[in-house]
């Protein structure tokens, strides 16, 4: 007992810097999808997205071994099917609307997550949690503008990334208690290279050199992030990670000034600003029940 104890503050530390570390590679995710945009279809970088990701983690994978020994089969695959939908649908997102605006939209997946753990799982929708819902959902009608000038279609695709990465979270939130983290990662690349070389087969075009470098790095960094959270939400709660993921807007907001000149927008802001304080009255409500 008196190790554990010890043990729970070096625990909270280290998951703390996995997130913060995959929350910046997530915002180096949306840059190279940028630079991306325009030469290669998003099917095709979700294929690479996923080899190079399984190159990379495979020596980790065979030494980490014992994979049959999973007690989940065809949820791996349902699992890798989502998250390639995920990812799909960010990619368009990223390519053609503001980064930040999809970042800002994909801080949305607590206020789905929310719903899908009352619908699905049992849990009481109270009226602290249903305001909270609202609440999110005016932070996302902030961003997206509906019926105004600037309104980007685009944003409905980070939209839909943030419904889908819900139901993943849903899933994986069952599958981590009865499966080890890294098995967990290897079997979600697995199953998703042969889902995604499908999908680039349609629409085949080889990348360039210089493509294909941007390609390998999203790969690395891209299962390197998932990686760090896979490990950080099996170290400890969502609720006190579940914050940490905000600093992406920052970040992916001095990224695209950087790469692209773009200038987050006040609604931008104002409407993530919106979302969060959703997020946490949500949070604070669900620890209360």
């Amino acid at each position: 007992m008196v190790q554990s104890l010890h043990d729970r503050p070096n625990n909270l530390l280290a998951a703390a810097g996995m997130m913060v570390a995959a929350t910046v590679l997530g915002a180096c995710d949306g840059v190279i999808v940028r630079l991306l945009a325009g030469g290669v279809h998003p099917f095709i970088i979700g294929f690479f997205r996923a080899a190079f990701g399984l190159i990379f983690l495979l020596p980790w994978i065979v030494k980490s071994g014992d994979l049959m020994g999973s007690p989940y089969r065809w949820l791996h695959v349902l699992r890798a099917g989502l998250k390639l939908a995920s990812l799909l649908a960010l990619f368009v997102a990223f390519a053609n609307a503001p980064l930040s605006d999809v970042t800002a939209i994909s801080f949305s997946t607590p206020i789905f997550l929310l719903i899908g753990a009352c619908l699905l799982l049992g849990e009481r929708m109270t009226p602290a949690r249903a305001m909270s819902v609202g609440v999110g959902f005016l932070g996302m009608l902030i961003i997206i503008r509906p019926g105004a000038g600037g309104f980007d279609p685009a944003l409905l695709f980070a939209l839909a990334g943030a419904v889908l990465t819900a139901a993943i979270q849903l899933i994986l939130k069952g599958m981590s208690g009865h499966d080890r983290p890294d098995r967990l990662v290897a079997w979600n690349l697995i199953a998703m290279v042969p889902l995604a070389l499908l999908l680039a087969l349609t629409v085949w075009k080889t990348p360039t050199s210089g493509q294909l470098m941007l390609l390998a790095l999203q790969g690395v960094l891209g299962a390197a992030s998932q990686g760090l959270i896979t490990r950080a939400f099996s170290m400890a709660d969502a609720s006190f990670l579940a914050p940490l993921d905000f600093l992406r807007l920052p970040v992916i907001a001095l990224l695209a000034f950087a790469f692209f000149h773009e200038v987050a927008g006040v609604s931008t802001w104002i409407g993530a600003a919106v979302i969060i304080a959703a997020i946490v009255t949500g949070t604070m409500a669900r620890g209360r029940t």
